[in-house]
């Protein structure tokens, strides 16, 4: 029942006086049913909250600070372990790299060759240049040298044989070339003359 309701439940003719000396008898301690909700239900969102921080704190009891150091110690390990191994890693990819750079079209079989370095002892610098690869490589050069492909020197210019590489000579006796004397003779007839020359003194 509301204050009203009572007062006219009363049959009290001045509503206004009533009100107020109900007000001045319940010294202000009158709060309306809304005030009342509002007020007990903000006391149990407090007493749920307070009951959460108190699960929460037995909760932390509960954890072992000494086994959760430990976990975070070997988490710490293991960590740091595999930055390494990827460095490693990486150092090492670097150096195949060097090897098969060096190594080119050199070689018959690069892969084989390549598995010949020790690269224990080859040492990549910050700079990115690996000390000890051409030691090695000359090394295997002097021992191993089946294992490269040779390279053919220029022969020497001889006019008779017509081995110079620049030029052939039609008039020698191994590569004798009527077709070609004719053009030459007809293109360049002072080194025609040369050659044909070269090629009779021998």
């Amino acid at each position: 029942m509301t204050l009203q309701e009572l007062i006219k439940a009363l049959n009290v003719t001045d509503e206004e006086a009533a009100t107020t000396a109900i007000k001045n008898y319940l010294d202000g301690q009158y709060v309306t049913k809304a005030r009342f909700n509002e007020v007990n239900e903000s006391k149990k969102s407090l007493e749920t909250q307070l009951t959460e921080r108190d699960n929460q704190l037995k909760e932390l009891k509960k954890v072992d600070a000494d086994a959760l150091k430990d976990k975070i110690k070997e988490l710490e390990e293991a960590n740091k372990a595999a930055k390494a191994q990827a460095l490693e890693q990486l150092n090492q990819l670097k150096i195949d790299s060097a090897i098969k750079i060096a190594l080119g079209d050199k070689t018959h079989d690069a892969d084989m060759v390549a598995s010949l370095f020790d690269k224990s002892k080859l040492i990549l610098g910050e700079d990115g240049k690996i000390t000890g690869l051409d030691e090695q490589l000359n090394q295997l050069k002097a021992d191993k040298a089946f294992l490269f492909k040779q390279v053919e020197k220029p022969k020497p210019y001889d006019p008779v044989a017509g081995t110079d590489p620049a030029v052939h000579n039609p008039w020698a006796k191994n590569t004798w070339n009527m077709t070609e004397q004719g053009k030459m003779l007809k293109e360049n007839p002072e080194q025609a003359a040369r050659l044909k020359a070269a090629a009779e003194g021998n």
